[in-house]
């Protein structure tokens, strides 16, 4: 199978003056998905511009036509399943069925605090992603829906006509633990990982790589308990926060080695971060519009 290359557009600039022409360029650039942040704001980028994921989601789907467009990731810090499944669905109508949904169990930065509530527990945070996401896909897929959880209720909600893609739009579902691993066998169409946290500040590549294989062979075990092919899940790599950072976008050929070392681990998509002057994800533009094409020409050969 051939490793697609997608990017990630922070939503960082004004639609009219430079967020527009990003997504445009990404879908020229023959990028097979561009997804963004679903934050309220993000590390680094807290106190400068910061705009909404499905607005933006929204206005890129009717400034493209071919792209592939999606979150990375969605979570439950912020949003509940009855009034995001209504959001989604008319995201994939005005998109004509070109929406993956990335979520994920969600962590402990600005989002986790900004209603006004306690950060959640590593537990409570398990706990109510594994509410949300069941509700979530039934709400996708089903016209009405009442549900009574320990978090998340739903009591009579309607989603007609539904989703354009069937049964519902695809879930790329971001996990690492057990709990999660097992969602994303259940309920995913692609699993999420940026690899091991523990190793970006003094891990290695080769051992990057080695926490990457472990996680797969978890996710394969999680979808063997439940009798699935672990090859039904796409498997998605977002880069940039493992020990390798931004090495890989310094040149064509080290991204093809960077993406063929994981490819081989079983990845079948690759993320890069569009490159934002003055911050982590800083790149030549120059070079990064190569790799999308150059190295994405490389990656698709059989």
């Amino acid at each position: 199978m051939s490793l697609r290359l997608s990017t990630v557009i922070l939503p960082v600039d004004r639609w009219h003056e430079a967020g527009r022409a990003k997504w445009q360029r990404a879908e020229d650039l023959g990028f097979h998905t561009a997804y963004t942040y679903d934050h309220l704001s993000w590390r680094s980028f807290r106190d400068g511009p910061w705009f909404g994921a499905l607005p933006t989601l929204t206005a890129a789907a009717t400034a493209t036509t071919r792209l592939r467009l999606g979150t990375l990731v969605t979570s439950p810090n912020f949003r509940h399943p009855v009034t995001l499944a209504k959001e989604l669905i008319s995201l994939d109508d005005i998109s004509d069925g070109r929406i993956t949904l990335g979520i994920g169990a969600g962590g402990s930065g600005f989002d986790a605090t900004a209603l006004g509530q306690e950060a959640w527990t590593p537990k409570e945070r398990a706990d109510r992603f594994g509410e949300f996401l069941p509700l979530l896909d039934q709400l996708l897929t089903e016209e009405a829906v009442t549900r009574r959880g320990t978090h998340y209720t739903a009591n009579e909600a309607r989603n007609v006509p539904g989703c354009v893609q069937r049964p519902r739009l695809p879930f790329a579902v971001a996990a690492t633990g057990p709990r999660g691993l097992k969602l994303a066998a259940r309920y995913g169409q692609a699993w999420v990982t940026t690899g091991d946290p523990k190793l970006y500040e003094e891990g290695t590549p080769e051992q990057s790589v080695e926490a990457l294989r472990g996680q797969v062979e978890k996710l394969g075990k999680a979808c063997a308990e439940i009798g699935r092919a672990p090859g039904d899940l796409d498997k998605i790599l977002l880069t940039g926060f493992t020990p390798d950072r931004g090495r890989p976008l310094e040149s064509v050929d080290a991204f093809v080695d960077f993406a063929g070392r994981h490819h081989e681990l079983g990845f079948t998509e690759i993320v890069v971060h569009w490159p934002i002057p003055d911050s982590d994800f800083a790149a030549d533009q120059a070079v990064f519009e190569r790799i999308a094409t150059e190295a994405a020409a490389q990656l698709r050969r059989p």
